[in-house]
Formats: structure tokens, C-alpha cells, sequence
């Protein structure tokens, strides 16, 4: 695939690169250490309309593709990969499940505020018994003679619940259809039922707020059905074409940030009389890492790309995801060896790249989860 960057895709990512190290830099350590949730900052984004790059402009988005939302996750994730995965679970799951399966009246009250950070969106499908097992799904979803949804039951590791005001959760309509008798629902902040728990701790990504929602007899009405009733789970795996892509961006932005620490320490760091970036066993190690940004980079746009253009991108999604968070956790512990000593240090960056990198392959369906999707494409094709 070539690849050849637009002027405009080079000048949103100086923009993006230019507010990253401005607003977000002074601040990460801090961030991470305190779990701040640094939603001024996400704000900010929505305002420059990052938060909702992939929408129309008429629904209060930026009309952008996939390659510009990728650039975007990529050097906010250099810098912070905890500002990456909100801004990346708020718009390609909670936001893009909205806009790809909603009502127009349900993209007409949602997508203007979600888009510009007027809101910001969570996403549960993860339950404490289902999790590579998504159609395992326990949260039950009854329709009262009333015409009421009676939504019970909960759900685990979502991202910016204890800060979201809308909620897209999966939950099961036809307990005898198993994963085709599961629909989406829209669940407001202050909805009756509706409430948070468990705020996790977290290795990495600290200043994500990762967490529980919790359904206890939470009524809506017909109108928060999302999509088509029973479609939920396959609406879901959708949805994730789209979703692998962002994490593909999350990694190889967490990946480059730790390449370029690494780069920057080796030309510095002398030992036994010179930089330790002259010696063949340093440089070995950079070029490996330099490689596999590029190969990650290349496998994601051409998913990106094929999305742009309304093609199914199941097996391109999947392999970009896998690639490049494998790659990005290989990169991010070469980078640690490379900083020696003060790769254990919070002092330097590197140590927290390589916290918060393992995510990647954990999220939005492990690697081995990975394997098995890209495995079915290749067998039926």
C-alpha cells in the first residue's frame, strides 16, 4: 500500500502534536499519579472538534476520515495515552454506534452535544462473566405491558463511565436467541435505575476513569431502543471494525512517544566515552522499533482507508489492532531497557508508556480474541 500524507492530514497533526505537548505534557505525571480525570482538557478537544472528527458537519461533527481520526488518537496518545482511550471510547464506540444505528431522533439529541464535548460518551458491553465471551451477556432488558424498558444487571471495564452522560449498554431482549437476542440501549446520566460503581485502579491509562454501571430496575421508554431490537450484539461487532482502528492508533501513538523518549536518551546517555546511541546493539534495538511503527502505521491506514471508503474492515481492523499493540508493548519495553536504570524511574516517560501500552492488547478483544476473527476471514475467504 502507498501511503502519501494530504497537507491537510500534515497540518492537523502539527496542530494536534502542538496542543498535546502544550496542554496535555506539563501535566501527565500528575494526572497519573492522582487519577485525575482531565475532562477541561477533553473540553478543550470538543471545542477544536476532535471529539467528534468522524461525523458530518450537520451533526455538529468535523467531517473528517478515519486516517484524520487515527492521526488524532496518535499524537494525543504520544504525549498521554489516558487523553487517547477517552477520546477514542467516547467517539468511535459510544458516538459511532449512535450514528451508525440511532434514530435520526436519536442522532439529533445525542451526536451535536457528543460531537462538539458537550457530552461525553461511555460504551458497556463487558460484564464481571462475559468478556471474550461478549454473547454471554447476563444484563436483562424487559418490556413492561406499558410499553417500558425495565433494564437490570451490570457492567464491567467501561470507559468514562464516572464521567459520561450518555451510556450505550447491550443488554439481552430474547434470552432464547442468545447473541441475536441482545439490543443496545441509551441510557442518560440521571436516568432513575441507572448508577455507577466500582471506579477501578488501575496499572496504566490512571487518568481513565475505568468503571462499573449498574441497572436496578432502570426504566426507559421505547424511544432509547437503539437500533433494531435484537441487532444489539451484531451491531457491536460493527462497531469494534471501527473501534479496533482507534486502538491501533491508541498503540502506535503510546508507541512512537516511547520510540522518540528512547531515540532522545540513547544520542544524550554516554557511556564508556561516547553516546550510547553509536553502539550496534542500541541501534539495533531503534530500528526494530522504528520498523514496527511503520508496519503498524501502514496496516492501520490501509484499514482506515478501506473504512473511508465503505468497505468491510473485519479482518484489516482486527489485524491492525493485533500488530500494533503487540508491537507497541515490544517497543515500550525496549525503551525501558534502552533508558537502563532510569527506565525505572518515573522521572522519565518510558516507564509509564510501558504501563500504559498492555492495555492494547487487552481492550476492545484481546490478541487471542484478535486471532480468531482474522482466522474466520481467512478461512471463509
Amino acid at each position: 500500500m502507498d501511503f502519501e500524507y494530504t497537507p491537510e492530514q500534515i497540518q492537523l497533526r502539527k496542530a494536534v502534536r502542538e496542543f498535546a505537548e502544550a496542554e496535555i505534557a506539563p501535566h501527565v505525571m500528575e494526572w497519573d499519579e492522582a487519577q485525575t480525570f482531565p475532562l477541561e482538557v477533553i473540553r478543550k478537544l470538543g471545542r477544536l472538534g476532535y471529539m467528534g472528527a468522524i461525523f458530518p458537519e450537520e451533526l455538529g461533527g468535523a467531517g473528517m476520515g478515519y486516517i484524520e481520526y487515527s492521526i488524532i488518537i496518535e499524537e494525543l496518545s504520544r504525549v498521554d495515552g489516558s487523553v487517547g482511550i477517552i477520546v477514542a471510547a467516547h467517539t468511535s464506540l459510544c458516538s459511532n454506534h449512535i450514528f451508525k444505528m440511532g434514530s435520526e431522533e436519536q442522532r439529533q439529541r445525542n451526536l451535536p452535544k457528543l460531537a462538539t464535548g458537550e457530552w461525553l460518551g461511555c460504551w458497556s458491553l463487558t460484564e464481571p462473566e462475559a468478556g471474550s465471551d461478549a454473547a454471554g451477556t447476563r444484563t436483562h432488558a424487559e418490556l413492561l405491558d406499558g410499553g417500558e424498558w425495565v433494564l437490570n444487571g451490570s457492567k464491567t471495564f467501561t470507559t468514562n463511565a464516572h464521567y459520561a452522560d450518555v451510556c450505550v449498554a447491550m443488554a439481552v431482549t430474547d434470552r432464547a436467541a442468545a447473541q441475536h437476542g441482545i439490543s443496545a440501549f441509551l441510557i442518560e446520566k440521571g436516568t432513575p435505575g441507572f448508577r455507577l460503581g466500582k471506579k477501578e485502579n488501575k496499572l496504566g491509562l490512571r487518568a481513565s476513569a475505568t468503571g462499573e454501571v449498574i441497572f436496578e430496575n432502570c426504566r426507559l421508554p421505547q424511544s432509547q431502543l437503539l437500533g433494531k431490537l435484537n441487532d444489539g450484539f451484531v451491531a457491536s461487532l460493527k462497531v469494534l471494525d471501527g473501534g479496533r482502528i482507534s486502538i491501533a492508533a491508541l498503540s502506535i501513538g503510546m508507541a512512537q512517544g516511547a520510540y522518540d523518549a528512547a531515540l532522545k536518551y540513547s544520542k544524550l546517555r554516554k557511556q564508556f566515552g561516547r553516546p550510547i546511541s553509536e553502539f550496534q546493539a542500541i541501534q539495533h534495538k531503534l530500528v526494530d522499533m522504528a520498523v514496527d511503527i511503520d508496519a503498524a502505521r501502514l496496516l492501520n491506514y490501509r484499514a482506515a482507508s478501506m473504512l473511508d471508503r465503505g468497505m468491510r474492515v473485519t479482518r484489516e481492523s482486527a489485524m491492525a489492532k493485533l500488530f500494533a499493540s503487540e508491537a507497541a508493548v515490544r517497543i515500550a519495553g525496549e525503551a525501558v531497557q534502552i533508558h537502563g536504570g532510569y527506565g525505572f524511574i518515573k522521572d522519565y516517560p518510558v516507564e509509564k508508556f510501558y504501563r500504559d501500552v498492555k492495555l492494547c492488547t487487552i481492550g476492545e478483544g484481546t490478541s487471542e480474541i484478535q486471532r480468531l476473527v482474522i482466522a474466520r476471514q481467512l478461512l471463509k475467504s
